[in-house]
């Protein structure tokens, strides 16, 4: 529940005009919540200027004051660390920090989602790595099949034929190439009702892994195989409403960039 300390309120309305859902109204000229409507979003905490709102449903150690130094970033360098970052495929052979996962998933955590409800999670593959791997190449390898009997679409044979192709490295040298999870340490699952929601903390999740110094690379064929087969998400330990909207593969880069690489010009509509 949240609430107001009436002793500490100074009437300033700020709460009441941020509200989302209207939730919050004068009472003998103080500030109340009436807790029906509440999404529990925390706007009431953020901005009341005295720290006069807590709730009981978060733990309050967590609000951090603000203060310019520690939270602002100027937008060019944040714009060349977005434009010098890559996708990373060549991982050196060192584990990852556990207090670095945490802070990563905490990245994904603070992310905005659909009227606060916070339904986003993470799995973290470390030990079955290796077995779900195993796992997904024999799910892609009989859909290349499938897809080579049926299918005339060019960009379907040629991942088809990928996919063959992959399975049958991994049978040859199971140790050998891995171009479905590229020998990563790790993968971070991130899993949603709402994929909107899954895919906001999976970009800040991204930011946080390469200001870590870590690097990688969304492995979209995981998610291909989960889609056709339900078998991995009964691995993963995932119910039926949770649905894998994106997985990384992360570790310590084993390359280094000197430079930022061109893109196309944005396709933008004025209106």
């Amino acid at each position: 529940m949240f609430k107001v300390n009436i002793e500490k309120c100074i009437s300033c309305g700020a709460c009441i005009k941020d509200c989302p859902v209207k939730d919050i109204e004068f009472v003998e000229k103080k500030a109340s919540i009436k807790n029906n409507a509440c999404v529990k979003c925390g706007h009431c905490i953020a901005i009341c200027p005295v720290k006069a709102i807590s709730t009981d449903d978060y733990d309050m150690n967590e609000v951090i004051e603000y203060n310019k130094n520690d939270f602002d970033i100027k937008s060019d360098n944040f714009l060349n660390f977005i434009k010098y970052k890559r996708t990373i495929r060549n991982f050196k052979n060192q584990d990852i920090e556990n207090e670095k996962i945490l802070k990563i998933i905490e990245a994904g955590r603070f992310a905005p989602t659909s009227g606060n409800t916070q339904n986003v999670k993470y799995i973290v593959v470390k030990d079955k790595l290796q077995e779900l791997r195993k796992m997904t190449l024999e799910i892609l390898n009989d859909f290349g099949k499938e897809v080579l009997e049926s299918s005339t679409n060019k960009l379907q044979i040629k991942y088809a034929k990928m996919w063959i192709e992959m399975y049958n490295d991994y049978i040859s040298n199971p140790l050998g190439n891995d171009r479905l999870f590229y020998k990563a340490p790790i993968l971070i699952i991130v899993t949603s009702e709402h994929s909107l929601n899954a895919g906001i903390a999976s970009a800040n999740m991204k930011l946080m892994t390469d200001i870590l110094g870590l690097g990688s690379v969304f492995s979209g064929f995981l998610v291909r195989a989960c889609e056709r087969d339900s078998s991995i998400k009964e691995f993963l330990g995932i119910n039926g409403n949770q649905n894998i909207v994106s997985c990384m593969a992360i570790g310590y880069p084993n390359v280094k960039y000197f430079r930022t690489v061109p893109r196309k010009s944005p396709d933008i509509i004025w209106k």
